[in-house]
């Protein structure tokens, strides 16, 4: 199998979204990823709900081709073992309580003293230091404490994303930093220690509204379905019941928006001719574009934008989703084992051609524990 990762061996203290997800990602692009659960209940996410065949859709969306290992590190034998899978592991990501790890044995920074070529990624909510790194962190706490909140949603109602933002950007960035430090392995031969905060991923993700602040001295406006940066830029009904989603990111697409409007002038006219102004006046300029959508059908609306080079969308469910034949036609679909069969999965973003994803099952708890244990048994 042509798998960039093949021969990597990744160990895991995970639960919840953002370790799960970095390892599942390493595991598609073939590491063989060891996950260690605790024998009574394993990861959080297995008992979130039971709507795939009796399994939780956090969990198999999270932890397939990946093994499960039911060790209790409080037991010394269970934390021989897990000391054992860490010796012949290239990388071990964790993601639990503050302070947890150092509790148990396996300091990051001491891991990487008795083994020099471990890659040791230490996911936390607010980093090491500072008045808060002793806090419990989830994604909506992240998400708050980050400001992410304060931009979504509408005036007076804030809200956090459908999508948990902070829990995948800090999966995202911990997986990039891995395939970072394994290159980076290779030139030097040492591992690495990678502390990743949520935090600190949520604060770069708001780096223009914290521009915005630090030099203009005002709070972005959440706008709902749209962006405090740009106008127009949002969802707009159709006369056929549907949502067209379409808008401009700069004066250019504004003036060739304001031809397909059917209404030039607007390009030229001062209260509009600048993003800023628009942003102004953004009630305005939304229901310019809402009266015109109220009158076409979205086919019309997406046809004559498309032909206006006006980027447009359709406000989708997650059914709509699900049965999406962009993705359907590009066979964006996999199959992965489970205990209770086969279902159907995303295959990861970003391969290369000629990359195979090795796909694997999602493992019941435990479901590797006699041979990991006796694998081990003889290092």
């Amino acid at each position: 199998m042509n798998a960039p990762l093949q021969g990597i061996t990744v160990v895991s203290l995970e639960q919840a979204i953002s370790a799960p997800l970095c390892t599942r990602h390493l595991a598609d692009l073939g590491a063989r990823v060891i996950k260690v659960e605790n024998p009574a209940g394993g990861d959080s996410t297995r008992h979130y709900d039971t709507v795939v065949r009796g399994m939780a859709a956090h969990f198999v969306w999270l932890n397939h081709g990946k093994e499960s290992a039911a060790l209790d590190l409080s037991d010394t034998g269970d934390r021989e073992v897990f000391a054992r899978l860490l010796a012949k592991a290239d990388v071990f990501v964790s993601n639990l309580a503050p302070g947890a790890l150092g509790r148990l044995g396996f300091a990051p920074d001491e891991l990487l003293e008795r083994h020099p070529r471990l890659i040791v990624v230490d996911i936390s909510g607010y980093g090491t230091g500072g008045p808060l790194d002793h806090k419990r962190a989830y994604d909506l706490l992240i998400q708050s404490e980050g400001g992410s909140c304060s931009i979504t949603g509408t005036p007076g109602a804030p809200a956090k994303p459908g999508i948990p933002v902070a829990d995948i950007g800090t999966a995202l960035y911990s997986y990039s930093a891995v395939l970072a430090a394994l290159y980076d392995r290779e030139r030097t031969g040492r591992g690495a220690v990678i502390p990743v905060a949520m935090l600190d991923v949520v604060a770069e993700m708001m780096g223009f509204a914290v521009n915005t602040v630090l030099h203009g001295g005002e709070e972005p406006v959440p706008v709902g379905m749209g962006s405090p940066m740009v106008a127009p830029y949002g969802a707009y009904p159709t006369a056929d019941g549907q949502t067209a989603v379409l808008g401009t990111t700069s004066d250019r697409e504004w003036r060739r928006l304001a031809e397909l409007l059917g209404r030039p002038e607007l390009a030229e006219d001062e209260r509009y001719a600048r993003n800023a102004n628009r942003v102004a006046r953004r009630a305005e300029v939304d229901a310019i574009v809402g009266a015109w959508c109220a009158e076409r059908d979205l086919a019309e609306i997406q046809d004559r934008a498309d032909a206006a080079g006006i980027g447009n969308a359709r406000l989708n469910s997650v059914r709509d989703l699900a049965e999406h034949p962009q993705l359907a036609q590009r066979k964006r679909w996999q199959e992965v084992g489970t205990p209770a069969g086969p279902v159907p999965a995303l295959l990861p973003p970003g391969l290369a051609r000629g990359w195979e994803v090795p796909g694997g099952r999602v493992p019941a708890l435990g479901q590797d524990t006699d041979a990991i244990r006796a694998e081990v048994a003889g290092s």
